[in-house]
């Protein structure tokens, strides 16, 4: 806009500079110079003004910042959509610059950062809890305790997903093809946990496949299966776009079996899915689990302290760009009890008045 301005005054001396050579009188020329002048001016101005507004970035953190990968999920998944926008505001904010990339889950993200291949990963609440205590997904692997938490972030609901209206309760599973999520995610085990409070075997009550959100979603609209579990923070990319062209059903959990299986497995919670994120007739009571942002211990506190800083000193730009992002909170960031908090975010949270357990 500058630039422009600069022309324009550029071109009213010039023409000052020829009326004043073609004129006797040196004050008309001059007059003239000042009018074109000032409709110049005016003219940029109203241009800037009509210029809209963006989200304003606040800009900070602890300098020495390095390039960190970050393992998120499918890419029709909350994890590497709403990844990738925090990952570019880490980036555009602070020193540190963080890479959001796809994969296949939380039990992978944890393996992938055991293996040192990333430095930053999405987890479950409950998948965090496994590798830490060697239990469930890890059992065969073995524990996992090089990782700390950095912050948790949003709930994760889980979301039984059909196109069949008439399946209207999880006992309705029985003999349908299900799929219970991709090999590597927590998927697995909470399908495993929300069949157990009804009675039912994963391996022998239904056909389980093992299918990513984006697969499953394909899948239903295929007919190849009768319904899918999904967790992940709703509206999901996988979801929103099959319930564009199908009418989408969710299942939800009634309030006995709900109870049953939050006293069998305390890191569920109540939640409810509102009937405005699927276009559903009525609300959907469910249960879910936290997603967490954790760092390998070797990870430096100055990074951390930016991942939190990027994070939760633009919680208005961030929710502009996605729903997620009002979700994002101080209080619920530092509610883990599972796993310790990393030096760099227990920084971060002291500036703000909150002390979080660490190693």
């Amino acid at each position: 806009m500058r630039k422009k301005l600069a022309l324009m005054l550029s071109a009213v001396m010039v023409t000052g500079a020829l009326l004043a050579g073609c004129t006797s009188s040196t004050e008309t020329a001059t007059e003239a110079a000042t009018e074109a002048a000032t409709e110049a001016a005016t003219e940029a101005a109203g241009e800037e003004a009509e210029a809209p507004e963006a989200e304003a970035s606040v800009s900070g953190g602890m300098e020495g910042g390095t390039s960190l990968n970050f393992t998120t999920g499918g890419d029709q998944g909350t994890y590497y959509g709403f990844g990738g926008v925090i990952a570019g505001k880490i980036g555009e904010t602070t020193s540190t610059t963080v890479t959001a990339i796809t994969s296949g889950g939380s039990q992978a993200n944890i393996e992938a950062m055991d293996m040192g291949d990333a430095q930053l990963g999405f987890v479950q609440s409950d998948v965090m809890a496994y590798a830490y205590n060697g239990t469930n997904l890890f059992e065969e692997y073995g524990k996992v305790d090089s990782f700390s938490t950095v912050a948790a972030l949003y709930m994760e609901q889980v979301q039984i997903v059909t196109l069949d209206p008439e399946i209207k309760s999880v006992a309705d599973l029985a003999g349908k093809n299900v799929s219970v999520g991709a090999a590597g995610s927590g998927v697995f085990y909470n399908a495993v946990d929300v069949l157990g409070a009804y009675g039912l075997n994963v391996e022998t009550d239904i056909n389980p496949t093992y299918q990513s959100f984006g697969d499953s979603a394909e899948a239903l609209q295929d007919g190849k299966i009768d319904a899918a579990f999904v967790v992940a923070g709703a509206p999901t990319t996988a979801i929103t776009s099959l319930a564009a062209t199908k009418d989408v059903y969710l299942v939800s959990i009634d309030e006995e079996h709900m109870n049953a299986l939050i006293e069998a497995s305390p890191y569920y919670s109540p939640n409810t899915i509102p009937a405005s994120a699927y276009g559903t007739e009525e609300d959907i009571q469910t249960v879910a689990v936290g997603a967490v942002v954790i760092a390998n211990d070797d990870v430096s506190e100055a990074d951390v302290y930016n991942f939190c800083y990027g994070v939760f000193e633009n919680l208005d730009s961030i929710t502009a760009a996605h729903a997620k992002g009002a979700e994002l909170s101080l209080e619920y960031a530092t509610s883990v009890t599972a796993v310790p908090y990393h030096p760099g975010a227990a920084k971060y949270f002291a500036e703000k008045g909150i002390e979080v357990p660490t190693k």
